[in-house]
């Protein structure tokens, strides 16, 4: 067995989430998925994918009317994305570890702009690559980038940087400047750029293309770049695991080579599902980001009127990333609410050292009425804890 197998941490989100799963009595806000199901028009392309009998291999970079869909949605939003650029994936995570194996080699350093979702730190160890973190800055109840402190951080001998933009877990979103400065410094480092842009279209401020800025808006087509997206978050497909890399034509056909020694294919019935869902994605994905608008905007008043508590209303992506004051550790607070208010939510720790003390609470609720009542719960256990 490797030794690095051996030394991966076991998910502290997960920790928090066996403590409590099958107690009818915990409200579950600890992993970042919404508890709406996925739309019945996309289920039931799945179906009748099933009932033809759909239940081979596909193309190892997916069925090209999938990637033809993926290719016009991503043009709709970012300008002309050639099909040649993708490659379907069995969902985000897998994408993201695809992304790694193509890119770095054991003893190859890696920076990662952290706090970050656990897997995106761990994926490069896994690898055996050098782990260089360079962290947002906390101000207030909101995060930062000091992006000279980053540019600095990248050398010559920096094979990847990862970045997510909108940030799980801190809604931290990349400016438009903010992505050409970075851009242009991988330029000249010869530096590779892994953006995790799953969360691009939930994003809160008003922009002409309906998502966040993306590293696409800016790069040619043969630049160091591969970019992330997921079916999970703006479809309601978190159960499905399909997603999409997008890069350099030159890196496509070796990651079809790629993807035949890990999952060969994504199952064809879930990609008929995702086909669907962009065919008729502007009966899905405004209509969730309104509503997560709404989750946020319900939730992040009610945190900050509870006294201990810090956090402001994130830009992007579904969580609201928050302090309370006097508990240092997130990990047993995590705990603790779980037996002691019926409160599930995620350690900051899982995230980042630097994350410590801080909690993430996923507001993708279906009733906001779960998040008033999970507010409650934390007042009343805060109570409790001066009587």
């Amino acid at each position: 067995m490797r030794q690095t197998l051996v030394n991966l941490e076991e998910s502290k989100i997960r920790e928090v989430a066996n403590a409590g799963m099958g107690r009818s009595d915990v409200l579950a806000f600890w992993f970042g998925e919404s508890d709406e199901v996925t739309p019945e028009f996309i289920r039931q392309a799945a179906i009748d994918s099933l009932q033809k009998g759909e239940t081979f291999y596909s193309h190892n970079l997916g069925l090209p009317e999938l990637r033809e869909a993926v290719a016009d949605y991503m043009s709709s939003l970012h300008g002309e994305i050639s099909s040649d650029r993708l490659a379907i994936t069995s969902g985000g995570v897998n994408a993201l570890m695809l992304a790694v194996q193509a890119l770095v080699d054991a003893g190859d350093e890696v920076v990662a702009v952290t706090p970050v979702w656990p897997n995106l730190t761990a994926q490069p160890a896994i690898m055996g690559a050098k782990l260089k973190r360079v962290s947002l800055v906390a101000q207030g109840g909101s995060w930062v980038l000091d992006v000279q402190a980053l540019l600095a951080a990248i050398t010559p001998a920096t094979k990847l940087l990862i970045v997510n933009a909108p940030n799980n877990p801190t809604g931290w979103t990349l400016g438009r400047e903010e992505q050409q400065l970075i851009l242009d410094h991988c330029r000249e480092t010869g530096t590779w750029i892994l953006a995790d842009e799953v969360y691009e279209r939930l994003y809160y401020e008003p922009t002409a293309n309906r998502c966040a800025p993306s590293f696409l808006d800016l790069a040619e087509p043969d630049d160091r770049l591969v970019v992330v997206h997921s079916f999970s978050k703006s479809f309601l497909m978190t159960g499905w695991r399909l997603g999409w890399l997008v890069m350099p034509p030159a890196l496509t056909h070796h990651m079809g080579k790629l993807l035949e020694f890990n999952t060969s294919c994504a199952s064809v019935f879930t990609q008929r599902a995702g086909i669907v869902a962009l065919q008729r994605t502007d009966e899905v994905t405004p209509r969730v980001v309104a509503h997560l608008k709404l989750c946020r905007d319900t939730l992040v008043p009610l945190l900050q009127a509870v006294p201990g508590v810090q956090v402001e209303a994130a830009r992007g992506g579904m969580y609201a990333f928050f302090r309370l004051h006097g508990f240092d550790d997130a990990l047993a607070l995590a705990k603790r609410l779980v037996a002691e208010a019926g409160i599930g939510l995620a350690p900051g720790n899982a995230f980042a050292p630097e994350a410590q003390g801080w909690l993430r609470w996923c507001f993708a609720s279906k009733d906001p009425a779960r998040l008033a009542l999970g507010v409650e719960r934390l007042r009343a256990w805060l109570d409790r804890q001066k009587a």
